[in-house]
């Protein structure tokens, strides 16, 4: 079953983030985000690497395997994989579907040294022949009796230069069920604002040219207010949501906010008070309280280490400085978790201690 033509418009999804939207961070987002029974937001994987499921240690693939999974709670959840190799991408994908996710995507727009020297992420944008190809292995693999599930793809602009008159007509006559577009090159990393006026022009290509392909916008998406703001001006049918998740479990939720002003995020000349103002005018809106976030990042902890033991612990780190930040005494309560924090139990005394300092 094709879940993106059942999803209400306009829509949000949860970027695909190397070791940061993991198994136990989906988690939270699905249960502090009230995901169950929504339809208007699409859940995905960290990226896994398909050549690695075909080819690694049982070790390995082990570890793998656990970038794979998901609770029925983050439904509809969509599996990110990557490989250039057309034959580990059928495989991939058929595991995919036999582990029951709702949909593939696949990673055409990484610009990681490591991944791009394997002709996969953005390199795939210097390959349009090799991308197609693995499109198609895809969707071989992810067909079933039932028809199977759909298979999407993430890209960029372009590689050097916006290319989005080639590159993506290239792409949406492969029909992928979604395509969504991090407005920046390869060469733009995360250096320059994201042009989400050029997502205007993919979907006019998509209208004409795979009119049954959800876009969907990434970059620069700071609240829910800010991403409705962008998908009115460009048209798109859904904005992906990244680096503002960082520290923010509640990002989805109807009406519970982090205000903004708390986030350490780049805003790009986005001019934060004006979505703050946004935010506020929605019915019944409330703010995430400096205790409950603590309360949430040190559950997060436990849930890492239950989840993920064979990963390093440090990898919690990136979110204590998304988590503690914007109140008094933030920067002392981040260096102690810096150098203390080192597993679950020492980051809730920590906390513990900062909270009954702060009380008294």
């Amino acid at each position: 079953m094709n879940f993106w033509q059942q999803l209400e418009k306009p829509f949000l999804a949860v970027a695909p983030m190397a070791d940061v939207t993991d198994a136990a961070f989906r988690r939270l987002i699905a249960k502090y985000s009230e995901f169950p029974g929504r339809s208007d937001v699409v859940m995905w994987t960290e990226f896994v690497a398909a050549d690695g499921l075909v080819r690694a240690t049982p070790e390995g693939k082990e570890k793998l395997m656990a970038d794979l999974i998901y609770t029925d709670e983050e439904r509809p959840i969509v599996a990110q994989l990557f490989s250039s190799t057309p034959e580990h991408m059928e495989y991939a994908a058929k595991l995919c579907l036999e582990l029951g996710f709702d949909g593939i995507d696949i990673n055409m727009g990484c610009p990681d040294r490591s991944i791009e020297k394997q002709g996969c992420g953005s390199a795939m944008i210097k390959t349009p022949d090799v991308a197609l190809e693995v499109i198609a292995a895809a969707k071989r693999g992810a067909k079933s009796e039932k028809g199977g599930i759909p298979v999407s793809v993430k890209t960029r602009l372009g590689y050097l230069e916006d290319e989005v008159e080639t590159w993506i007509p290239t792409l949406l006559r492969a029909a992928p069920a979604a395509l969504t577009i991090h407005a920046r090159t390869r060469k733009d990393m995360s250096k320059v604002p994201a042009r989400w006026e050029r997502i205007a022009r993919v979907v006019e290509l998509r209208d004409a040219l795979s009119p049954d392909t959800k876009i969907i916008g990434n970059g620069d998406v700071l609240s829910q207010a800010d991403a409705a703001q962008k998908l009115a001006a460009c048209g798109a049918d859904g904005a992906m949501v990244g680096r503002a998740l960082f520290g923010n479990p509640w990002f989805f939720h109807p009406t519970k906010r982090v205000p903004l002003k708390l986030l350490a995020l780049p805003t790009h000349g986005v001019n934060r008070d004006e979505i703050i103002v946004a935010d506020k005018s929605e019915v019944g809106v409330k703010y995430v309280s400096m205790e409950e976030r603590l309360r949430v990042m040190v559950e997060h902890s436990y849930l890492f280490a239950e989840l993920l033991p064979f990963k390093s612990f440090a990898t919690m780190k990136k979110h204590y400085k998304a988590y503690v930040h914007g109140f008094p005494g933030a920067a002392q309560l981040r260096a102690r978790l810096m150098e203390e924090g080192n597993s679950p139990d020492k980051v809730e005394v920590v906390v513990l201690d900062f909270i009954a300092e702060i009380n008294n």
